[in-house]
């Protein structure tokens, strides 16, 4: 990574007093990185809108962004969502109504700056992706473009919370992650007069949001707000939307390029939940803040950077990816696509046969399997941040998965085979119980043995007709169902096998169905279609510049951060915990003394048999302290189930210098609904 110190415009920065005074009186706290001459030379605006504390809790990722953008000619803006950091309000949840509302006045009182051009981009990773898709689909008139990262157009299907209708164990991590930054307070010395009114205020309103989002256990209204595929023609400014293969939202991209309307680029590489110029595992980085100095210079400036000549979609296509859970480097190439979808992709069927994947269907056979509760131990993270350590990010070698599974392979292949978009399955299949659910695997088993998850795809058979409502199953039914494994790009390499596994089970990524499922899968009656995509004739895929951005910021480590993570087998009660101990450690922002750190502990444990005896246990502690001041805030949670109902225990302890001023408690049954 190239650290940028010298840039075309000199830049200065402005934080203490920067207000941005909402129509109801509520003020919103800015962070704004300019050119220091813009006043006489105005520039667009970008805006970056988060709840994650600008003055300390992303104080070290924003510093060198935004630092970059301004140094390159924009005014680059960070705000605290309404009740988040230095921000006055309360929160109450994510992605609310008021947000959009606020990001709307946002947006106008940034155009009507002397030292604003009266255009405004918007981007962001994660909930700033989110809610850069959600407000452009509200219009601000002076929104000219925006860059959405690690996203989605669909909150149920793709984020968290659910996948394919079954409930993941990533709700537990991030709704307590969540509940532990509600309650901390902004900065006294930001704020000021009425600091502790609104601290007081936050406390007292804080919700626990696993309850919130346990409660809606199917794509009702609660989901479909802030889901812009109820209406991509709603989004009428250019989007670049980016990713990476191993982040949990990539799936996303390619739906947003088929479905909008509007100049539009998807890019997409072999990264995680992280922007591609970060340098995390796992690599190659590329130059990604040129590319979006190209997108806004072009939308926001009317230069000719020649990044609408791209192709719409560049991939980054793995090739030989090693079946371990931590690589450094993704081997493989940069490929392109003119136009998405793409009329160079064909469609190939693979037969799941009794002998293995085939061209052709065999005769009809009933193939029956029943997962033993611990198949998934080889997934890795439903959305992995790339930070190595000991944990296990990244999918491991999935024989350990797929010796536990119904698995199908292919004959040995004579020629590369690559693949570009969305493979899916085709199962017909009856279970033995009313709730279930399916996990389809497709996997690249390598000459020695080891075996690479490629892409994986979930389906809550409650679910077989749509995720509006969930049906139980007639035990013994026999049924049709789909299911979308998601979108990739991947070279299989000659002398390689495909492999199809197939599980009721994937814990501990997956809360488990109330009971132990057999499945009868007919085999020759169910198939795999593969995106198959020529080498032949691929369009031209320019390469990257280097990673570069702007100087970092000053800052020490107070306490030192640790990570331990466990798999623990009790051989003798059949009883495997997965145990993750992630710290943050203390560090101490030199400009104004404000250290922050997080620790996370995060036990899940299930029966081999038994998957009522599933549970989730999250523990976090958030500081913030400067010289005598210390605030500590821990969110803690635990999720069991039984046949009917989840049961949610929760605790939200606050101290300041050492002195409890908040506690509460929450022990709630919330009734399953198909899951």
């Amino acid at each position: 990574m190239k650290t940028v110190t010298e840039f075309p415009r000199e830049v200065e920065v402005r934080e203490e007093g920067v207000w941005i005074p909402m129509s109801d009186g509520v003020r919103l706290a800015a962070r704004i990185w300019l050119p220091v001459d813009a006043e006489r030379d105005p520039v667009p605006a970008l805006l970056e809108y988060l709840p994650y504390r600008k003055r300390d809790m992303t104080r070290g990722r924003d510093e060198p962004i935004h630092h970059y953008f301004a140094g390159h000619g924009y005014a680059s803006v960070r705000v605290d969502l309404r009740g988040a950091g230095d921000s006055f309000g309360v929160m109450h949840d994510e992605y609310a109504m008021q947000e959009h509302d606020d990001a709307v006045e946002v947006i106008a009182w940034l155009a009507a700056q002397p030292w604003c051009t009266g255009k405004v981009g918007m981007f962001g990773i994660s909930w700033g992706g989110f809610n850069s898709l959600q407000v452009a689909a509200r219009r601000p008139p002076a929104l000219g473009a925006i860059i959405t990262s690690c996203s989605t157009d669909d909150r149920y299907t793709d984020d968290m919370h659910y996948a394919g209708g079954c409930l993941l164990n990533d709700n537990s991590d991030w709704g307590t992650t969540f509940f532990s930054i509600l309650p901390l307070p902004g900065d006294p010395l930001i704020m000021g007069e009425g600091w502790r009114e609104n601290w007081r205020a936050r406390l007292e309103s804080a919700p626990c949001p696993v309850e919130t989002w346990l409660r809606h256990q199917c794509r009702d209204d609660y989901w479909k707000h802030g889901s812009v595929n109820e209406d991509y023609g709603a989004i009428q400014c250019p989007v670049f939307a980016v990713g990476g293969w191993l982040d949990g939202y990539s799936s996303a991209i390619p739906r947003l390029l088929t479905h909008l309307g509007v100049p539009r680029l998807g890019l997409i590489g072999p990264h995680a939940h992280q922007f591609g110029h970060s340098g995390r595992a796992p690599g190659p980085a590329i130059g990604f803040l040129q590319e979006c100095l190209r997108w806004w210079d072009h939308w926001l400036k009317g230069r000719d950077t020649g990044i609408m000549a791209e192709p719409m979609l560049r991939a980054y296509m793995g090739e030989d990816v090693p079946a371990t859970s931590h690589y450094e480097h993704c081997p493989g190439r940069w490929v392109a696509e003119s136009v998405w979808p793409s009329p160079r992709i064909e469609t190939r069927s693979l037969h799941l046969n009794r002998s293995g994947l085939g061209e052709t269907a065999e005769a009809e056979r009933a193939l029956r399997h029943r997962s033993p509760q611990s198949v998934g131990l080889a997934a890795g993270e439903w959305c992995p941040y790339g930070t190595g350590g000991e944990g296990a990010e990244f999918p491991g070698d999935q024989r350990i998965d797929d010796a536990r599974s119904l698995v199908f392979d292919g004959p040995v292949l004579e020629a590369p085979l690559e693949i570009l978009g969305a493979p899916e399955a085709l199962l017909a299949l009856s279970v033995d119980r009313p709730l279930a659910f399916v996990c389809v695997r497709l996997n690249d088993v390598k000459p020695d043995g080891s075996a690479t998850r490629v892409s994986y795809g979930l389906l809550n058979l409650t679910h077989r007709e749509g995720h509006a409502s969930a049906r139980p199953l007639a035990p013994g039914e026999r049924c049709t169902v789909r299911v979308p494994l998601n979108d990739i790009a991947y070279s299989f390499r000659a002398g390689h096998r495909l492999r199809v596994s197939v599980s009721t089970t994937y814990w501990p990524m997956v809360w488990p169905s109330p009971e132990p499922v057999t499945l009868t899968l007919f085999a020759g009656a169910s198939r795999l279609a593969l995106p198959v995509r020529p080498r032949e004739g691929e369009p031209a895929c320019a390469p990257f510049a280097e990673p570069e951005e702007g100087p970092a910021m000053p800052s020490r480590q107070v306490e030192e951060p640790s990570s331990r993570n466990r798999v623990i087998h009790d051989l003798n009660a059949r009883r495997i915990e997965v145990r993750s101990e992630r710290g943050d450690g203390l560090y101490e922002v030199e400009e104004h003394g404000i250290a922050f750190g997080r620790n996370t502990l995060e036990r899940m444990s299930i029966s081999e048999e038994d998957p009522l005896a599933a549970e989730t246990e999250m523990r976090i502690t958030c500081t913030m302290a400067r010289a005598d001041w210390r605030v500590e805030v821990e969110a803690r949670t635990r999720v069991e189930a039984s046949a009917e109902a989840f049961r949610l225990r929760a605790d939200l302890d606050v101290h300041e210098k050492g002195t409890r001023v908040h506690c509460r408690t929450w022990d709630l049954s919330i009734p399953r609904d198909g899951v």
